[in-house]
C-alpha cells in the first residue's frame, strides 16, 4: 500500500490569548503624581496583548493565524483592521463580539520600564469555544492560566510545538498549579520574576532548574540583563547579556522576544543564536513606542546588522551576531 503523503500544516503558528487596545504614553520623567498633569514627549497606540506576538511572528514571515475576541466598538474594529489588513495576520479563528466593548489598557513608559492601567472585562466566551478544533501548525502559543486550554492537547495531536507564556497574576499568590500545564507545552518563557514567583525561589538560575525538569526548553527573560535558557533535546543552556541601546518604551518587549524564540527555534538554530536573536528583537522594539507597532521584522534587523557590520566598534557583537548574515532575507521585509 503505498503511504500517504504528509499533510502540510495550515499555519507556521497559530496562537490564541488576550487582546487589548494598548495606548502608550512614553518619555515620562515620573510617574503622575495625584491632583497633576504630566505631558509626555512620546504617543503610539495599536492592538496589544497577544497581538505583540502576532505581528512579531508576522514580520518575521511565518504565516500566523490569530484565535481572540474583538469588541464591537471602535478600538475593536481597530485592531481587527490593522492585524488583518496591516499584518497579514489569519483571524478566521477570532470572533467580533458586539456590545462587548475592547479592553483598553494605558501603559505609562518611565525610568527604563512601564506600568499599565486596563479596562476590560473577560471575552463573553472561551477559547476553547472559540477556536473549536485548531489549526494544523508547526507551533502553537498559549498565555497559560489557572483554567487548562483544552485545544492545546489537539494542537500537541496535530503535532505542533506548544510555546508558552503566562501574564501578570493579580492576586500575586503565583498558584504553583498553574505549572501543571507546562507539561503539555515544548517551551515556557517567563520573565524573571514569574519564574521565581512560580517555582519559589530566590534566583532565576534557581528557577531554571526547577523548570527544565518541567518542559523541555525552558527560558527565562531577564530585561535589560538578556536572558537564560537550557534546552533538554540538545542538551544546551546559554545565557546571554543585554544589549546597550537607547530604551524609549519596554511595553510587549517580553512578548517581542518570545514571538523571535519561537521564530528561531523553528528555524532549527542553536540555542545561543535563538536566545541572541530573540534577545536583539526584544531590544530593538523598546527603541520605539508601543508593543506590536515596535516589533522590528526583517528590515528592523538588517538595518541594525549593518550598522553594526559597518562601524568601526561592536568587535564582540559582530562576532557575536555573525549568523545573521547566513539568515536575514536577501530582501527583508518591511517591518
Amino acid at each position: 500500500m503505498a503511504e500517504q503523503p504528509i499533510e502540510e500544516p495550515e499555519f507556521d503558528v497559530f496562537l490564541s490569548g488576550l487582546l487589548f487596545y494598548d495606548v502608550v504614553f512614553a518619555g515620562l520623567d515620573q510617574p503622575p503624581a495625584p491632583g497633576t498633569e504630566v505631558w509626555t514627549r512620546g504617543f503610539g497606540s495599536g492592538p496589544g496583548g497577544i497581538a505583540n506576538f502576532a505581528v512579531t511572528l508576522s514580520r518575521f514571515g511565518l504565516r500566523t493565524s490569530l484565535a481572540a475576541a474583538f469588541g464591537g466598538d471602535f478600538h475593536g474594529d481597530r485592531c481587527r483592521q490593522t492585524l488583518e489588513e496591516s499584518e497579514g495576520v489569519d483571524l478566521s479563528r477570532s470572533r467580533r463580539f458586539p456590545g462587548w466593548p475592547m479592553p483598553v489598557t494605558a501603559s505609562l513608559a518611565y525610568n527604563g520600564d512601564r506600568a499599565l492601567v486596563t479596562h476590560g472585562a473577560p471575552p463573553p466566551i472561551s477559547a476553547d469555544e472559540m477556536i473549536g478544533d485548531p489549526p494544523r501548525s508547526r507551533a502553537a502559543i498559549v498565555h497559560i492560566g489557572p483554567e487548562p486550554a483544552r485545544w492545546l492537547e489537539k494542537s500537541l495531536a496535530g503535532g505542533s510545538l506548544v510555546f508558552a507564556d503566562v501574564g501578570w497574576d493579580p492576586s500575586q499568590e503565583w498558584a504553583p498549579a498553574v505549572l501543571g500545564q507546562v507539561s503539555l507545552c515544548h517551551a515556557f518563557m517567563p520573565n524573571a520574576d514569574e519564574a521565581m514567583s512560580y517555582t519559589r525561589t530566590n534566583r532565576p538560575q534557581d528557577a531554571l532548574s526547577r523548570l527544565g525538569d518541567l518542559v523541555p526548553l525552558a527560558v527565562i527573560t531577564l530585561g535589560s540583563n538578556g536572558a537564560i535558557a537550557v534546552d533538554a533535546t540538545t542538551g544546551d543552556s546559554a545565557s546571554v547579556s543585554g544589549l546597550d541601546l537607547d530604551v524609549v518604551d519596554t511595553t510587549g518587549a517580553g512578548d517581542v522576544f518570545g514571538a523571535s524564540l519561537v521564530t528561531a527555534t523553528l528555524a532549527g538554530w542553536p540555542l545561543v543564536q535563538r536566545l541572541r536573536f530573540a534577545n536583539l528583537a526584544a531590544a530593538l522594539s523598546v527603541g520605539r513606542i508601543g508593543g506590536a507597532p515596535a516589533a522590528p521584522g526583517w528590515a528592523g534587523v538588517a538595518r541594525w546588522w549593518h550598522s553594526v557590520r559597518t562601524g568601526r566598534e561592536h568587535h564582540d557583537l559582530r562576532r557575536d551576531y555573525a549568523f545573521l548574515d547566513s539568515v536575514i532575507p536577501h530582501e527583508p521585509f518591511e517591518g
